[in-house]
């Protein structure tokens, strides 16, 4: 009798070692892997109304409206403009579309822009419209405008749009 105690006894300690730290994590059902948010949010620029557009001229002195459509699954969280030369013709390789290249040349007073951006709490899609000055006196020629995504877990996205900046 007394033997049979001790068997049971272990196999309700064994049950409790193996339920108890699922019953303490919230359940063994599954729901937390579904509730995590494992998507990258997405970048839309490539429509009408979107800008820049690849292979597009801007001019020193000027003024664009970057406009772009932001969405996730979940929830976004903010987002990054980045404006950088490209005067030795690196590649970020988000496009498929080549644009005709300038030689290659030193900076002299090349343009860098990056500016974050936030998001209002609580959106699963977004409209961004920023208005960006280009400077009078920068490098004419090869650049890069790079817009990075980030949600509120973390997850990014990124899309370059080779471009140049002319008199």
């Amino acid at each position: 009798m007394k033997y049979l105690m001790t068997v049971w006894s272990m196999r309700k300690m064994a049950v409790l070692t193996v339920l108890l730290p699922a019953f303490l994590a919230g359940g063994c059902d599954g729901d937390d892997e579904d509730a995590k948010d494992m998507q990258t949010p997405v970048i839309e620029m490539s429509g009408s109304g979107h800008f820049p557009q690849n292979c597009v001229t801007l001019k020193r002195g000027g003024s664009f409206t970057f406009r772009a459509k932001f969405s996730d699954n979940a929830e976004l969280g903010n987002y990054n403009i980045e404006i950088h030369n490209n005067f030795d013709h690196h590649s970020h390789s988000t496009g498929s579309e080549e644009c005709e290249k300038d030689v290659k040349k030193t900076p002299v007073n090349a343009w860098v822009f990056n500016q974050d951006y936030s998001i209002p709490t609580g959106l699963k899609e977004f409209e961004a419209s920023n208005e960006i000055t280009v400077p009078a006196d920068v490098d004419t020629g090869d650049y890069h405008f790079m817009v990075r995504l980030t949600d509120q877990s973390g997850w990014q996205q990124l899309i370059a749009v080779s471009l140049k900046i002319g008199e």
